[in-house]
């Protein structure tokens, strides 16, 4: 789905995601999961201008992915660039530190950046 997102968009994502994940029986993956999704959306806020991105959360075999992308080109600093002290600028860092994988891709109109987590046995 593709909104404008604001400063208390993360909150109705986070309980969209929730019943997702209950409905599709990985529970486990809600704390992760939600953590990365609205460091992800805040970033939109902060830095898309008009705050347009689309959401897309995907179930797959192994566990979840979640893909936000917008229409800005692509400006992602490395991680380990990521000042753990400063205030801004963690957000990422929080998405490495807590999901299985995530990543980035151009596309023509500008990015998605996207996470996953697996399922836990």
């Amino acid at each position: 789905m593709g909104f404008t997102v604001g400063e208390h968009s993360a909150f109705h994502l986070r309980r969209i995601l929730r019943l997702f994940l209950k409905r599709w029986g990985l529970p486990e993956l809600t704390d992760p999961a939600e953590l990365a999704l609205t460091e992800l959306v805040a970033n939109v806020v902060r830095h898309v201008p008009g705050r347009h991105c689309t959401t897309l959360i995907l179930k797959q075999p192994d566990g979840l992915r979640v893909e936000i992308s917008d229409n800005v080109p692509m400006e992602l600093r490395p991680v380990h660039d990521a000042d753990p002290l400063a205030e801004s600028g963690r957000g990422l860092l929080l998405v490495d530190a807590v999901t299985d994988r995530w990543g980035s891709l151009e596309h023509r109109e500008g990015k998605v950046v996207w996470f996953e987590c697996d399922a836990k046995p």
